[in-house]
């Protein structure tokens, strides 16, 4: 039996958790192809700085470059809107994502010390033009501006715009589900880069003779609830992304950086506070509902990876190269 979806079945169900995009797509020529983008998610509407949310992560397979896990894993805690980009475009993205934050916060740097700042990445580099360069500083501020509660775009959107799947057209997918217990209800969601994958590992039948030579490719998944778990325990769901992620075909191949983030709204931790302890509560780890957000963080993985097949749309990029869009 699955769980109840949301209501937007987003990441965004979570209440006040935020996805923004900016998507560049433009043919220069014959030979060269413009094709990704930059999204961000914000935990929350506030200064994120300020008020940090927990948060955990799980490296299923390192052959990734994203920034922040180290601090991430080290204080447990999220500081600065989750940045996704491509591989050679997280410098870019962290010194626009640092402008944007050192703007709203003149604190950082001063009387605050320094920020950490997490930057995703997966390789669009099969479609993208990737050694141009394209993604700028000012388009990480700009997707964080753009970000709303509402439903967010899937698909070849944003971060997802370069983005291979199985042989297919990737990019953005998200879902959601309600868990409950004891007149509790909480909402788990996700959104992820799909990137991963060749047609043989499809668990779809395919509709072409044409199988593209893709490279193992990445996925970048995020987990956001407002449900109040610990950074280990948000470690526990994060690893629990393999699952759905198996689901789908994949077996996390050599050359693919498989990376989880996941946090938790429940709580707001201060940056300037006076007080020696800092109250928290947590889910108990041996209650049943863990049980639910295990399956949960499978079933919204899952989900999320097939949503960014059915929502792309076939895309040519560099060199005239193609991925169609998947046939589900």
């Amino acid at each position: 039996m699955t769980l109840p979806k949301g209501t937007k079945n987003c990441i965004t169900d979570v209440p006040d958790v935020q996805v923004g995009h900016v998507t560049l797509y433009e043919h220069l020529n014959e030979t060269d192809t413009i094709c990704t983008g930059v999204t961000a998610i914000l935990p929350h509407s506030g200064n994120i700085f300020r008020k940090k949310v927990v948060a955990g992560n799980a490296v299923i397979n390192g052959f990734g470059k994203t920034t922040g896990l180290m601090q991430i894993d080290e204080l447990g805690v999220l500081e600065a809107p989750i940045m996704l980009t491509n591989t050679l475009s997280v410098g870019a993205v962290m010194q626009g994502t640092l402008a944007y934050m050192l703007e709203e916060t003149e604190e950082i740097g001063d009387t605050a010390g320094t920020i950490n700042l997490v930057v995703g990445e997966c390789n669009d580099g099969y479609l993208n033009s990737i050694r141009l360069q394209a993604v700028k500083p000012e388009h990480a501020g700009n997707a964080i501006q753009n970000a709303t509660s509402e439903s967010s775009l899937e698909g070849a959107v944003g971060v997802g715009t370069g983005m291979q799947c199985l042989g297919y057209k990737g990019g953005i997918g998200t879902s959601s589900r309600i868990i409950s217990a004891e007149n509790k209800k909480y909402t788990l969601g996700t959104l992820v880069v799909s990137n991963f994958g060749r047609r043989e590992q499809a668990l779809f039948p395919v509709n072409s003779t044409e199988n593209p030579d893709t490279p193992d490719g990445s996925i970048m998944m995020i987990l956001a609830t407002d449900a109040p778990f610990s950074d280990r325990q948000l470690k526990r769901l994060a690893k629990r992304c393999a699952v759905g992620l198996g689901r789908t075909g994949s077996t996390i191949d050599n050359g693919s950086g498989d990376i989880a983030i996941a946090f938790s709204t429940a709580a707001k931790i201060e940056h300037h506070a006076n007080q020696i302890i800092e109250p928290m509560t947590m889910i108990r780890d041996d209650h049943p509902i863990m049980n639910q957000f295990f399956q949960g963080v499978a079933e919204v993985i899952e989900e999320a990876i097939y949503r960014s097949l059915q929502q792309a749309e076939t895309t040519v990029g560099r060199g005239g190269r193609t991925l169609e869009r998947a046939p589900i």
